[in-house]
Order: C-alpha cells, then sequence, then structure tokens
C-alpha cells in the first residue's frame, strides 16, 4: 500500500511542479478546473446524488468557475476584489464553524445541501490556487508542502505510535499520536525556514514575515488541514464507501488525495490577500 502511495506520488509530482511553474495563467487555470471538476464528480458520488443530479452538479461547480474568470478579471494581476473577499471569507466561516459542528454532530444533511456546500468548497479552492499563483508559484508550493508534511507525519506517527483514538466513529485509523506528529513535523518545517532565513523576519512574497506569524500560519495550516481530512472521512462513512474514487493508485480518488487542501487553500488567500 505505501510503495502504491509513493510510486502515485512521484509519477504526479513532476508533471505537477512542471504545471505549476511553466503553464500559463489560462492553462493553469484549466488545468485546475479539470481536476476540480473530477473532484465535483467525487463528491456528488459521496452525497449520493443520482445520476442526472451528478452531471448537473458538475456542470453548475464548472460554470461558477468560469463565470469567475471574467467577473474577477483572473487572468489580470491580483489583488483580488470584494466578490473574492466574500468567497473566501464564507468559506473560511464554513470550515472554522460548520464544519467542525458538522464533525461534532456528524449531521446527514440533504443532497441539496451538500451541494451547495460542495459548490461553495471546490470553487473557493479552484479561485484560491489560481490567484495565489498569480502572487507566486513557490507560494502554492509552499501550502501544499505544509499539508504534505503535516499528512505524512501524522501517517507515520499513527502507524508507529498510535493509540488514542482522535474520531473512531468517523475515521477510526486517526490517532491522537498522529496529530501530534503532523503538528510536532511543522513546527519543525517552520523553523527550518526561518532559520535559512538566518533573521526575526522571514522575507517572502514582497512582505516581511515575523517568525512567529510564520510558525502560527503553519499550525493553522495543519489544524485545518485535519479538519478537511476529518470532513471527507465523514461523507465518505455516510456514503458508506471507502475511498472517493479509485483514480489514484494508493491513494483513493481525487478528493481523498487534495481533503486536506481544499480546506486550507482559500483560508491562506483570505489571510495572504486581506490579513496585515
Amino acid at each position: 500500500m505505501l510503495k502504491t502511495r509513493v510510486i502515485t506520488v512521484l509519477l504526479l509530482l513532476l508533471p505537477f511542479l512542471a504545471a505549476l511553474f511553466y503553464l500559463p495563467v489560462q492553462g493553469w487555470a484549466l488545468l485546475v478546473l479539470l481536476i476540480t471538476a473530477y473532484a465535483a464528480k467525487e463528491w456528488a458520488r459521496l452525497a449520493q446524488m443520482r445520476k442526472s443530479d451528478e452531471l448537473l452538479f458538475v456542470i453548475a461547480v464548472i460554470a461558477s468557475c468560469l463565470v469567475l474568470i471574467p467577473v474577477l478579471k483572473l487572468f489580470d494581476k491580483v489583488p483580488a476584489d470584494d466578490l473574492s473577499l466574500a468567497i473566501y471569507a464564507v468559506s473560511l466561516a464554513f470550515w472554522l464553524l460548520a464544519a467542525p459542528l458538522w464533525l461534532i454532530y456528524k449531521w446527514r444533511l440533504n443532497k441539496s445541501w451538500l451541494a451547495l456546500s460542495g459548490l461553495l468548497v471546490l470553487a473557493a479552492a479552484w479561485l484560491a490556487l489560481v490567484q495565489l499563483r498569480e502572487i507566486a508559484a513557490l507560494l502554492i508550493l509552499w501550502l501544499l508542502s505544509v499539508v504534505w508534511v503535516a499528512d505524512t507525519a501524522a501517517y507515520f506517527c499513527g502507524k508507529k505510535f498510535g493509540k488514542r483514538k482522535l474520531a473512531p466513529d468517523i475515521s477510526p485509523g486517526k490517532t491522537l499520536e498522529g496529530v501530534y506528529g503532523a503538528f510536532f513535523a511543522v513546527s519543525v518545517y517552520a523553523i527550518a525556514i526561518i532559520a535559512i532565513n538566518g533573521n526575526h523576519n522571514v522575507s517572502a512574497f514582497g512582505k516581511a514575515i515575523p517568525a512567529y506569524l510564520l510558525l502560527a500560519a503553519h499550525w493553522f495550516i495543519t489544524g485545518l488541514s485535519i479538519v478537511g481530512d476529518l470532513f471527507e472521512s465523514l461523507l465518505k462513512r455516510q456514503a458508506g464507501v471507502k475511498d472517493s474514487g479509485t483514480i489514484l493508485p494508493g491513494h483513493g480518488g481525487v478528493l481523498d488525495r487534495i481533503d486536506g487542501l481544499i480546506s486550507t487553500l482559500p483560508a491562506m488567500a483570505f489571510f495572504i490577500f486581506y490579513g496585515p
């Protein structure tokens, strides 16, 4: 299983990095839209939609993203405008308030609410990937790397030391020790970045970021990625499936691979665009 996961990552990593750094903005937006559309198909499956409704949902997600291109002038340079702020703010509220409550009470919402939630979550993640890349491709890579470090550390620490279940009714394989390992690993990652910079302020993307704020950002990203992971696990459990799909050997579906990203990317975009 682990070998298959590693091989899949290695096969996808080089094409992804090439696209991230070398595709023009239009090509990047289209590529991310194709991934988002497939994720929408899987979301519809988890929401247990009928085939006709599944198609309508995928079309709605694609249409929502395409509408944002001329409205937000996405192919021009950022900064983002008030509509972007509203999208990111609502997405942030969803992941900080609605999703945790959803997890605590294990709500079983009807297909309409699940469709609206999916539309918001997926469109906001797509928008963040397009807009943040216009600042710097390295910014996207950094955000992804934090989630990957946290996810990898949680996996191995959980396997090695895991005893206490994090949410046994939602995801029996996740443990508190895995969570501790994730936070420890991203802390080391942040400290390494600070040490390499050799200063109390890390200079990145035209801003001087205090070391404590960078460390807090790593913790925040890690916490949100765990919420995203658990949220998708809850949807899978309620749908009675192990994985959201089968397209990625060793990982399952697209949502299984990006569940920790769809919760973190819009949040980071919110703070990067509109924070201090």
